[in-house]
Formats: structure tokens, C-alpha cells, sequence
């Protein structure tokens, strides 16, 4: 199979030959206006595949056509926003050498608008397919799975990719350029006029049991869900998406621009957005890691329900999911599995069983949440991960109503002055190589209050999960001191990892947050615990493990 990937050098382009080098038989040919940039490519990628690097502008592709005679022509250059009064000129010489097409576009109405070549394809024998990448094939993907329980009405949706994620100058160029210029979209069952990047909202994207990103700003952006999935859900009444790229500082400036031009009708800034790129690549820094997440609220059997769907991918892999949808189209045709001739949006040329088989050697993960009311702070923040606890600490963290475990167990307390005194304050138990411990566990106002006690000496916390900013954390609270605990789950093991804190109420800086290894697991058929905290600046301040088992009841 013969390849012309337009952009190939590019960040999107760039990727796609990657997931691809492992196949034989292959030859791509890497397209871009500069043919060293495309040279230097080829000589620094290589593998089973036959790169052939071509200095070609995307004006040329016609009278080139005929001449390479590719299989598929893949547009991965953009912005697609910006394609002008011509803006299907490749799509055109693609049918007039009746030549497959595929496209990374994210531009809502250049995806939407791609089905008017429909039949011109079909006389031509030939696919052209629009808009191949996360929004809108993933989306759409998620969208289908949910839709078998329950009738859709209004879809909330977002990315947060990774700040080590490499954004491209040309993906700068359009958010940029859209950024307080009209965006249509459904809202209230009706085709509606926003305003690019200038609406908001905070989401917590978190998988069940694995760790979830930080809460993270989003905003509207243009992207082909926008217009091409409310069709395919007829019970659909609005639509929103958008994207969380940090830092927020500079996401947030975007936003009050997005504002300044809508309101005083100013000319698109598209020509800063070199500046912009210079600097969101100067000031990477947090977590690599990224995310996507598409909440849905709807009706199942008459009620009302929401439920949502969370991705998290780590390190360098979440880069790649934007072109994974190309590259499994691409495994397909040379399996035999051609996708229908036609012009489309991408929309149903993958099922979210063809993204977890792309994912199921890598660090991402997907699952699904379900709003309901549950009655323990556990089974709220773990969601489906709750019932792959072992046994002990479902039955531990089950509690609905009043119940006291016990057992024994080691504590060792902190050496310092400000260690001891913090002890003291929050009455930490005394060092002790074996005391007789009980914890009992009290129903609360919205959580649970646990009371623990080491050879008659107690201790109280409480229990809660967080909400706004602390969303799918645990949050537990120590007199004045709240600690928003994530509940991460491995290999058997629970573990509570601290992500965000406050001082009565008042949320305290990340580098003077409580630390401490926390592990719940299950030891010889019983609840085992292994509790350590400590603090930057403090040090240690008490640990304490051991088991515990339900009191007989009398």
C-alpha cells in the first residue's frame, strides 16, 4: 500500500508514521513544503516501512496525482480553519483521481460540510473520509456504548493533553484564530452561535481506581462533534466541547481575549499565535500526563440518570491517540477491510473496541462512571473499582451503618519538635511496638466519621467525597485540616496518594501538601493497613500498620 501523507513531518503527521513503521509492504510518502524537513524525517525514522520523503505543497496535489499514484491520500497538515473559499481543493483532486482520502481535520464545519462530496465518491469508487482522529471517531465511539443504556440529551466533553504533549504551530494557529469568533453547536435542541474559547468549566477526568488527573480548566473550542454527532442521536438536545491545555495562566489569557474580541469585534489573533506556541512550550511543567472524558446526562427507563466515560494516558502515549483512528483504519484496509466508499465524517468508522485493542499494550486506560446514590464515601469516589477490592476491604468499606473492627497494631511516632507538637495537637497515638486498636465507623452528613482507638487512646477523622475541585477524591479532615486523597488501586493493593489540602478552608500551596505512603490490603484473609504521615519541612510525623477485623457482633 502506497501512502501520501500531506504534513507527514508534522506533529500529527509525524506520529501517524511512527504507529505505523512496524508494516511491511508499506510505503509512506512524507509531504511538506520543505523537502529537508522531509529528508531529515526519513533519515531519523526508520523501521519496516519505506519512507520517501517529497517536497510537495498541498496546492500541487492535483497534477501530482496522477503521477504517484497513491492508494489514500492523508491530510494531516491544517489548520483546517484555514483552508479558505477552497478549502476542499485536496478533497476535489482526490475524486478527480479517483484517489481514497482521509484527514485529521478538527474544524467543525469542514468536517460537517465533507458529505456534499458523497456522491461524486461513490460514482468514483472511492472513500472520503472527514475529521479521523479523537473528535469526533472517539467521542462517537463512547457515545454509541452509551447510548445501549440509556437515551442521550446533553453530552459535556473534553481533552486535557499532557503539557510534554508537543502542540504544532498549525494547532496553535487555529485555536488561536477561532478564539472569540462564533461557534455553532446544539444547544436546547437547536442550532446555536457561541463564542469560541470563551465558555468555561472545571472537570476531574479519573478512570475508577486509577489516578486522576488534577482538576482542570476547560474551554469551548471547534471541533467536528460540535455538529456531526447530534444527528446520529435523535433524543439529543445540546453539546459542548472543550480543551484543557495548561498552563492555566496562559489557557486563561486566551479566554479573556476570546472575550475582548467578541465584545469589541476585534480582528482574529491568529498572528500571535507563534507567541503563544513559543511560550506554551516554553512553560511545560506538572504531570505528563493527559486525558479525555465525556459526561452524559440522559434518561434510562423513564428516570433520569448521568454517566460518564473517563481516558487517562501516560508519559509520551497520549500524544499518539489522535492519530491511532488513521492508523487502525489503515491495519484494517491491509487486513482486507476497506471502509464503505462514500464521503463521511468519520463518525462510525471505529468502535470503542477497536481504541482498547490499540491500547492494550500501552499506559492508557478507560472506564466508566455512573451518577447514583450511593451511601459510602468509598463506593462514590472508587466507582466500578469498589467491587474488584478484595473481599476485606469491600466488606471494610461497606459500612452503611454503625461498625467497630479491631485488632492490633505497630505505631511509630515522629522525632521532632514540630512532628511531636503536630502529634499531640491532632492526638496521634503513641509509639508502641503492639497495641490493641479499634476503629469504629459512624454514618455522617454526607460521608462517614471514623473513630480510632490505640490502647484506650482516641483519635477522630472524617470522611467524605469531595465535590468542585476535590471531585473523585477522598477527602478526610483532621480538626481544621482537610486532605483530598486519591484512591488509587494495584495490584490488590488500595492506595490513598494526597493531591490537594486546605487549612480551615483555606486551600494551602501543593509543596507543603501531607505526604505519607497509605496502603489498605488484604493479609492472610484479613484487613491489613499500613498508614504513614508525614510532611515537607516536618518530616515524619506517625505511621501505624497492622490488622483489623469486624468486632462479633452480640
Amino acid at each position: 500500500m502506497k501512502i501520501l501523507l500531506l504534513g507527514g513531518y508534522g506533529v500529527f503527521g509525524g506520529r501517524l508514521t511512527e504507529l505505523l513503521l512496524d508494516i511491511e509492504d508499506l510505503e509512506v510518502v512524507i509531504c511538506g513544503r520543505n523537502q529537508k524537513k522531509a529528508e531529515e524525517f526519513c533519515n531519523t525514522h526508520s523501521g519496516n516501512a519505506t519512507l520517501t520523503p517529497l517536497g510537495l505543497d498541498r496546492a500541487e496535489i492535483g497534477a501530482q496525482l496522477p503521477v504517484l499514484q497513491p492508494d489514500v491520500v492523508i491530510d494531516a497538515s491544517g489548520p483546517f480553519q484555514a483552508y479558505g473559499n477552497d478549502k476542499y481543493a485536496t478533497i476535489e483532486a482526490c475524486l478527480s483521481a479517483k484517489v481514497n482520502y482521509l484527514d485529521f481535520a478538527d474544524a467543525a464545519d469542514f468536517v460537517f460540510g465533507v458529505s456534499k462530496f458523497d456522491e461524486q465518491a461513490k460514482a468514483a469508487g472511492i472513500f472520503v473520509i472527514s475529521g479521523v482522529s479523537s473528535f469526533p471517531v472517539l467521542t462517537a465511539s463512547v457515545l454509541r456504548e452509551l447510548s445501549k443504556s440509556m437515551e442521550i440529551q446533553r453530552v459535556t466533553g473534553g481533552i486535557a493533553p499532557s503539557p510534554y504533549a508537543g502542540v504544532g504551530l498549525n494547532v496553535m494557529r487555529a485555536v488561536v484564530g477561532y478564539a472569540g469568533s462564533p461557534i455553532t453547536l446544539f444547544r436546547d435542541g437547536k442550532r446555536h452561535q457561541a463564542t469560541g474559547l470563551a465558555e468555561t468549566l472545571r472537570y476531574t477526568i479519573s478512570v475508577p481506581g486509577k489516578l486522576p488527573l488534577r482538576n482542570t480548566h476547560f474551554s469551548l473550542v471547534d471541533v467536528p462533534d460540535l455538529q456531526v454527532l447530534p444527528p446520529e442521536h435523535p433524543t439529543m438536545q445540546s453539546i459542548w466541547m472543550g480543551a484543557g491545555p495548561i498552563p492555566e495562566i496562559l489557557h486563561r489569557m486566551l479566554n479573556w481575549m476570546a472575550h475582548a474580541r467578541a465584545a469589541l469585534k476585534l480582528p482574529s489573533f491568529e498572528p500571535l499565535s507563534p507567541l503563544f506556541y513559543w511560550v506554551l512550550n516554553l512553560l511545560k511543567h506538572g504531570e505528563h500526563r493527559g486525558g479525555m472524558f465525556i459526561h452524559v446526562h440522559g434518561s434510562a427507563d423513564g428516570k433520569p440518570t448521568e454517566k460518564s466515560w473517563h481516558m487517562l494516558a501516560e508519559g509520551d502515549d497520549g500524544p499518539y491517540i489522535p492519530s491511532m483512528a488513521i492508523e487502525a483504519v489503515i491495519r484494517k484496509m491491509l487486513a482486507g477491510d476497506n471502509p464503505k466508499i462514500g464521503a463521511r465524517s468519520a463518525t462510525k468508522e471505529l468502535e470503542l473496541n477497536d481504541y482498547a485493542k490499540l491500547f492494550e499494550n500501552r499506559p492508557i486506560t478507560m472506564g466508566f462512571r455512573q451518577s447514583q446514590d450511593e451511601k459510602t464515601p468509598f463506593r462514590q469516589v472508587l466507582g466500578s473499582a469498589f467491587d474488584l477490592l478484595p473481599t476485606p476491604l469491600k466488606a471494610f468499606h461497606s459500612v452503611e451503618c454503625e461498625q467497630t473492627w479491631q485488632g492490633r497494631a505497630e505505631v511509630r511516632r515522629g522525632s521532632g519538635f514540630f512532628a511531636r507538637l503536630i502529634g499531640r495537637l491532632f492526638g496521634f497515638p503513641q509509639a508502641t511496638k503492639s497495641a490493641t486498636v479499634s476503629v469504629t465507623q459512624l454514618p455522617a452528613e454526607g460521608g462517614q466519621e471514623w473513630i480510632r482507638t490505640f490502647d484506650g487512646k482516641t483519635f477522630k477523622s472524617s470522611l467524605k467525597a469531595g465535590s468542585g475541585k476535590s471531585s473523585h477524591l477522598m477527602v478526610e479532615q483532621f480538626g481544621p485540616v482537610k486532605v483530598a486523597l486519591a484512591l488509587v488501586l494495584e495490584d490488590g493493593k488500595l492506595r490513598f496518594i494526597p493531591r490537594r489540602w486546605s487549612l480551615y478552608s483555606i486551600p494551602m500551596p501543593g509543596f507543603l501538601l501531607p505526604r505519607g505512603n497509605t496502603v489498605e490490603e488484604e493479609k492472610d484473609g484479613r484487613f491489613s493497613f499500613d498508614v504513614e504521615i508525614s510532611a515537607p519541612f516536618v518530616g515524619h510525623i506517625v505511621s501505624y500498620k497492622g490488622i483489623l477485623e469486624p468486632l462479633a457482633q452480640s
